[in-house]
């Protein structure tokens, strides 16, 4: 069984491309103009778009949060902000955690950034938090990020028909989800 208290520390993980680092109020700015972009809030599903002020207190208190892990993904070097990741929903019982990611602009995608960010967290989720699955949703047509789960280690264990209604139009979304043996024979 996995300890929340551990979740209390927030790592920082650094790969080749990016650095993944405690969310915090520093990461208002590009937080909030990444949910002011059209195709991020298509891609992630988010029909509500928050206040800056709401932006700003989510950033500040993430580091506080003693049930999830918020983290910003910046581009190495240079540090520049280029998303932001979380895994949360623990079932310390179950050990397994569900995991979230968006890069913040389009100009990030295809470089590779988000599956080095996606490896980045599953060790830290496999190897120093000791879970044994984790899961995640994904919309059918984001073919992209469900090529980058797959390469990752990622199957998919269900679909969940019409439960996104985006521009007059009902789309699936996908359960996937990647346990530890999975990721340990990705990984290689």
């Amino acid at each position: 069984m996995i300890d929340l208290n551990a979740l209390r520390a927030k790592p920082t993980l650094s790969g080749g491309r990016v650095r993944l680092v405690p969310l915090t109020e520093e990461h208002t700015d590009a937080f909030y103009a990444s949910t002011l972009d059209e195709e991020v809030r298509r891609l992630t599903g988010t029909h509500h778009m928050p206040s800056y002020l709401q932006v700003q207190e989510w950033c500040a208190t993430r580091a506080e949060s003693p049930d999830r892990v918020d983290l910003a993904i910046t581009e190495q070097p240079g540090g520049r902000f280029v998303g932001e990741l979380s895994l949360q929903d623990f079932d310390p019982d179950n050990e397994s955690a569900g995991y979230r990611i968006a890069l913040s602009a389009i100009e990030f995608t295809g470089q590779g950034l988000g599956r080095e960010a996606t490896r980045l967290i599953l060790e830290y989720a496999f190897g120093e938090l000791g879970l044994h699955r984790v899961w995640l949703h994904v919309h059918a047509f984001n073919m992209r990020a469900i090529a980058v789960y797959r390469a990752c280690g990622f199957s998919v264990e269900g679909r969940m028909r019409d439960s996104l209604f985006w521009d007059g139009r009902r789309h699936d979304s996908l359960l996937m989800a990647i346990l530890e043996h999975d990721f340990a024979k990705a990984s290689r």
